[in-house]
């Protein structure tokens, strides 16, 4: 049984596999901070100094300044801020990938095959197709 898993663990498929979640992994905490470390803060600032992470809606009694503030006093949010950060984060990874796949299909598309050798040629007098190794026209009884 430990061969068998060894077998499979080491197949190229489970390898590459591996190695795109981890990629993918560092990818998203990657796009990540760039939307909440450098693009949110500038929108934010344009709008008027708001904080999107901060967009929260109180579900029950009570007024909080903050995101956490909530949290810590135990009162359920609908965190729509952040939903806002993690649609932004989703989109850009996917145009991202978007990209990534159409390249890589692009790189992958074949030449299309060379035409076959000629086996037919058209007849001088009376342009019939004929074979390439005809001596005379079937058609109108030329010599060629």
């Amino acid at each position: 049984m430990l061969k068998e898993f060894r077998e499979f663990a080491l197949r190229g498929n489970a390898v590459d596999l591996a190695i795109g979640v981890i990629t993918g992994a560092a990818f998203g905490a990657i796009v990540n901070s760039l939307v909440s470390d450098m693009l949110m803060p500038p929108i934010g600032r344009v709008l008027g100094g708001v904080d999107f992470s901060n967009f929260f809606l109180v579900l029950g009694p009570g007024q909080f300044p903050s995101l956490k503030a909530a949290k810590d006093a135990g009162a359920a949010t609908v965190n729509y801020g952040v939903f806002l950060n993690t649609l932004i984060n989703f989109l850009i990874i996917a145009g991202v990938m978007f990209g990534v796949v159409k390249g890589m299909n692009r790189l992958k598309r074949e030449e299309p095959a060379p035409a076959p050798p000629a086996t037919i040629k058209d007849c001088p007098f009376c342009a019939t197709a004929i074979p390439l190794r005809a001596t005379r026209c079937p058609h109108c009884t030329s010599g060629l």
